[in-house]
């Protein structure tokens, strides 16, 4: 069972203007800091997380006044699991630490339950079976997978720079240069998956991340498919419908590889553009100028 105030040690001088321990059970502290409304978990020291606010009555509760909060250590192997920097429809990405080796990670937690309740089993094997077989510098990397008797945990490499998706957004369209770059990247990482018989079917500028140094990389394989000996059209319609191609439209059969390359082109138009060359509110509308 860990000690909190052991962990605490080196650590509670920096943090003692604004948490006090006053009590702790197992690997659970009750800090009380900060104020409501605060980012308190900013302050709580490495690999603690808020587990849920436990008194508010006794320290008021109003803007500007004290609150009491329950901060647990959560680990998972080796990882010390911190905040949540990331939530789908069916997974959550927290960050974490390799405890043993301080290397950042990104944490994919999906529920079990969810998963079979969805009947996405295949769909996630599938993704894990992928992302075991490449490895490129373009490419978010898997570190490895776990699992518990309730979740699965994929360790993904932590990437800080954040979506090229709102890079546009904040930014607009990029120049000349900056979208050459980008998208020699992307189709880098591509041609790479295609040699590799992956189809990654959902290209977009949110599905693709910028390291700290500004170098795209591919991420989400969750729609991805494999190349199968005698199979030579896939037939599952998937993907952003702003980038989808017109072959995955028709319900006819298409080429994985031409249809990647399709959203990379429309990729490279919002770039260069900063804005969709088909954009509808109304999909049927859509889907024909498409």
């Amino acid at each position: 069972m860990l000690n909190p105030i052991l962990l605490l040690e080196g650590v509670l001088q920096e943090y003692e203007k604004t948490l006090t321990v006053y009590h702790s059970v197992g690997d659970a502290l009750t800090v009380k800091g900060g104020v409501v409304g605060d980012k308190i978990e900013d302050r709580l020291p490495r690999g603690f997380v808020i587990a849920k606010v436990v008194d508010l009555g006794s320290y008021g509760g109003n803007d500007g006044e004290e609150c009491v909060v329950m901060a647990t250590m959560r680990k998972v192997g080796k990882y010390e699991v911190g905040k949540t920097i990331g939530e789908g429809t069916f997974a959550k990405v927290k960050f974490a630490q390799n405890t043993e080796t301080g290397e950042s990670v990104a944490m994919k937690v999906l529920a079990k339950s969810t998963i079979l309740k969805h009947k996405m089993v295949n769909q996630i094997k599938r993704e894990i079976s992928i992302m075991k077989i490449i490895r490129h510098p373009y490419i978010v990397r898997l570190h490895e997978v776990l699992a518990s008797q309730t979740k699965i945990y994929i360790i993904l490499e932590f990437i800080t720079g954040g979506e090229l998706f709102d890079k546009i957004v904040h930014q607009g369209k990029l120049s000349e240069r900056e979208s050459r770059r980008h998208f020699q990247q992307l189709i880098d990482a591509v041609d790479y998956c295609h040699s590799k018989g992956v189809y990654h079917r959902d290209l977009k500028p949110e599905n693709l991340l910028l390291d700290s140094q500004g170098n795209l990389k591919v991420s989400d394989f969750g729609l991805s498919a494999l190349s199968q000996e005698g199979v030579e059209l896939l037939h599952t319609t998937c993907g952003t419908p702003n980038y989808v191609a017109p072959e995955v439209l028709s319900h006819q059969g298409y080429d994985g590889s031409a249809a990647d390359v399709w959203s990379c082109g429309v990729i490279l138009y919002v770039l260069m553009a900063g804005y969709l060359p088909f954009d509808e509110t109304d999909l049927p509308t859509l889907y024909a100028k498409v």
